[in-house]
């Protein structure tokens, strides 16, 4: 999987510790900009008046004429998804906690990246990091939280220099701290920087972290928006649909819902990987059809044919080539055995073993996940080891009905989300290429000529 290496900032600089390059220039200048509208506009390492005179918050030193309540009304009626995965509605998640009686609140941005090569997340914290930290501070205020945390990875060395200097330059402004705005509103933002395996992006097991707790998922209900972190009342929402509020409430909740699809309005950041001519980020409206993003944008595939998408990360669907006019919708991906997840979008040429894919992603969330529950601790091992012995040569007749069945039985008991997700590579690559995983236990060959059958002789070579 592409994990790039120096980026390329939109104002032309490059910088060895830096994301992906930005796709400007083969994006459409039709597409909006909500999320990187100000990237390349002010040095994100600069003074705190650069940032403002490039727009940041500008919203939030307006904010406090305006009533919790009706700034929550607005992003409802925005239709703004979760942009961590789940699509879930941020208007219902924030009037949930609003309304909830506690003597503390709390705002957690979750900006740890879990999918291996997914840098989304890392290019918006390095390039704007204004617009995560007012995102913040606006969810703050709205749901009555007077305590927030950004988590990142600790690897993000220059996420966390820009979100610190921009957390720093908004209490040296008076806009947040003690009496924000001089409005009586206090408002603490730390910055926590966390390391460990992939089951940390799921919201239960990152507030686990953030207590000091073994990161665990929990069971839910309790929503963390009922009872999170310390059991109080806590908003956990990904950085990128923060880093959305500014813009929604600037601009209005009608203009918003105008972009994209109706059912999932708005942009969202996609990233290019894997066999594609020009692998990057880019901002993209949903309900867009990935051939406009995969050919229009990445240029297609760099040399062959394209075999298959693996949309959303690791624990991400697969779609066949002739999939590339789904809309890039939470409904539609879902539909289709995918899902939105990281936001990546993996694109596999023909050299590639579909059989072989989905076994390294499912032994990737195996060894990633916290093994709390039964099916996950030992569903996902046999799983990974089912699709070994398709790679190897060494299958069993019965192999692709009780991977079947195994992935049902993982599905319908997971706990979280990292278990549910972890069986789509294998269903997805069965329900699309059903003939190449048969090929694998019929004649024991790999049509891409990737899996090799073990033998004795190999071993002793």
């Amino acid at each position: 999987m592409h994990a790039g290496s120096a980026g390329t900032l939109a104002d032309g600089r490059r910088r060895s510790d830096t994301a992906l390059e930005l796709l400007q220039a083969q994006r459409p200048s039709a597409w909006p900009r909500v999320l990187l509208d100000r990237a390349g506009r002010y040095d994100a390492d600069g003074a705190f008046a650069d940032a403002e005179a490039a727009g940041a918050w500008s919203v939030w030193r307006e904010v406090m004429s305006t009533s919790p309540r009706a700034i929550i009304r607005i992003v409802s009626e925005s239709r703004l998804r979760g942009r961590g995965g789940a699509g879930f509605p941020t208007g219902d998640k924030w009037r949930t906690c609003h309304n909830q009686t506690a003597d503390q609140k709390y705002v957690v941005a979750n900006g740890y990246e879990a999918d291996p090569g997914a840098l989304l997340d890392r290019t918006l914290m390095e390039l704007d990091p204004h617009a995560v930290v007012e995102g913040v501070a606006l969810a703050a205020y709205a749901v009555g939280a007077t305590k927030a945390y950004v988590v990142v990875k600790s690897t993000y060395r220059t996420a966390v220099r820009r979100l610190e200097n921009a957390i720093r330059g908004a209490e040296q402004a008076g806009y947040i701290g003690i009496d924000a705005l001089g409005e009586g509103f206090d408002l603490q933002i730390e910055l926590v920087e966390l390391q460990g395996a992939a089951v940390l992006g799921e919201e239960t097991t990152l507030l686990y972290a953030l207590m000091g707790k073994k990161p665990l998922p929990e069971q839910r209900p309790p929503y963390p928006a009922v009872q999170g972190l310390w059991e109080r009342p806590t908003v956990v929402n990904n950085v990128e649909t923060l880093a959305a509020v500014p813009w929604i409430i600037a601009n209005g909740s009608a203009a918003f819902a105008k972009i994209g699809a109706a059912e999932s309005p708005g942009t969202t950041l996609v990233q290019l990987s894997g066999a594609v001519a020009h692998p990057g980020v880019v901002e993209v409206p949903l309900g867009t059809p990935l051939r406009e993003i995969v050919e229009g944008v990445g240029g297609g595939v760099a040399r062959g044919n394209l075999k298959a998408l693996l949309v959303g990360g690791a624990p991400g669907g697969f779609l066949p080539a002739d999939g590339l006019d789904i809309p890039l919708t939470f409904d539609a991906l879902e539909a289709a055995g995918a899902g939105m997840g990281s936001g990546t979008i993996l694109v596999v040429d023909d050299s590639a073993c579909i059989v072989d894919v989905a076994t390294l992603m499912t032994r990737f969330m195996n060894d990633e996940a916290c093994g709390k529950t039964i099916p996950c601790r030992i569903g996902l091992k046999r799983l990974t080891e089912i699709g070994e012995r398709f790679t190897s040569g060494l299958t069993r007749p019965t192999d692709l009905t009780v991977l079947r069945d195994l992935c049902a039985d993982v599905r319908d008991s997971a706990l979280c989300g990292h278990e549910y997700a972890a069986t789509n590579p294998l269903l997805s690559g069965m329900r699309y290429f059903p003939q190449e995983f048969e090929d694998h236990i019929a004649r024991g060959t790999c049509p891409a000529g990737v899996c090799r059958r073990l033998s004795v002789a190999a071993a002793l070579a």
